[in-house]
């Protein structure tokens, strides 16, 4: 089970753009808890804390268990905006979990045995077309990451989502068997074999 994390937080009773200045002038990040067919509920976080946990990895796809004014409420982050230049947190959304639901969320993807793979210890570099992936997954059980193992993949290879394992209970949420990753041959090995091809099309050619 996904372990939930806590934060504590204040009641917002103020809105507006002056008000949430006001709240980060004072150490404070406003932030929204909403959805689950309750009305929203304004609450602000401690700027060095939520500052922490944010870059700390992994934000968007862990569980919070969020304390205001002694009522907890259990959900995710949806989203965060960062200010353009400093990259200090400005504002948090946060939607609430109920107990047996499921998310879908976007969740890392990491490719395995880089360096030890036989593709790539002749030269070959991966190409890497998406760094993550859109899953269906159980609210209790939001994988950290993705895993593809390029052990097997041979010089030109390309990575499908239908290659990938997925843990039980969890789905593809995209449509199509998109592409994760290639393994893109030397530049060196790719003149060669150009150079062959050319060299078996002349021989292949009629006489004069």
């Amino acid at each position: 089970m996904t372990a939930i994390k806590e934060l504590k937080a204040q009641a917002r009773t103020k809105s507006g753009k002056g008000a949430a200045r006001a709240e980060r002038r004072a150490g404070r990040v406003p932030a929204v808890i909403y959805g689950d067919g309750k009305a929203p509920v304004g609450i602000t976080l401690d700027y060095t804390e939520i500052t922490r946990t944010i870059y700390a990895g992994h934000f968007l796809t862990t569980l919070f268990s969020v304390e205001v004014d002694g009522e907890k409420h259990r959900v995710i982050p949806r989203d965060y905006q960062l200010d353009v230049v400093k990259d200090q947190p400005l504002h948090v959304d946060f939607l609430r979990v109920a107990v047996g639901a499921s998310l879908t969320v976007d969740v890392p993807v990491h490719f395995l045995n880089v360096d030890t793979a036989p593709a790539f210890k002749q030269g070959a570099t991966l190409n890497i077309v998406s760094h993550s992936v859109e899953l269906n997954v159980p609210a209790d059980a939001i994988p950290e990451a993705i895993e593809v193992d390029v052990s097997s993949y041979a010089l030109g290879a390309s990575i499908h989502l239908s290659s990938v394992q997925l843990p039980a209970g969890v789905t593809w949420a995209g449509h199509g068997d998109d592409t994760l990753a290639t393994v893109v041959a030397p530049s060196g090995l790719k003149e060669a074999e150009a150079d062959e091809a050319a060299a078996a099309a002349a021989a292949a050619a009629p006489k004069a």
